[in-house]
Parts: structure tokens; sequence; C-alpha cells
């Protein structure tokens, strides 16, 4: 009998401008990740497209505040 595991799903794109990890750096003055991405994460952000980062953090502080109005 075959193994019916789902496949994991793939995590939504993300935005690192709501990131938590997407701080702005005052030596080089622009925004960058904190994290450290591996090449082929470095090449997306540095381009600018989205994608499954696995360090995405939503840095929005009233998020939970929203969701209880």
């Amino acid at each position: 009998m075959p193994d019916r595991k789902s496949p994991r799903k793939p995590s939504p794109p993300t935005n690192c401008d709501y990131c938590m990890y997407y701080e702005y750096d005052e030596d080089y003055e622009c925004y960058t990740c904190s994290k450290d991405l591996d090449e082929d994460e470095m090449a997306h952000f540095m381009r600018g497209e989205s994608f499954a980062c696995p360090f995405y953090r939503n840095g929005d502080e009233y998020l939970v505040v929203r969701k209880q109005m």
C-alpha cells in the first residue's frame, strides 16, 4: 500500500516590509534582513522577489489588538 502522507504545504510568500527581522541599518543607510540567509534566500531577497522565508515573523505589534476588536 502506498504511503498516503500529504506533502508538506509550502509557506505563503512573505513580505519583508512587515517582518520583525527587516531592520534599518544606520551604517549602510538601508533596510536589511538581520537573519542569516543562505545563498538562494539572499538572492531572492536582493532581487526583491517574494519567497517563503523560513525566518519570517510578523512584526505588526497591533495584530493582536485588531483581532480583539
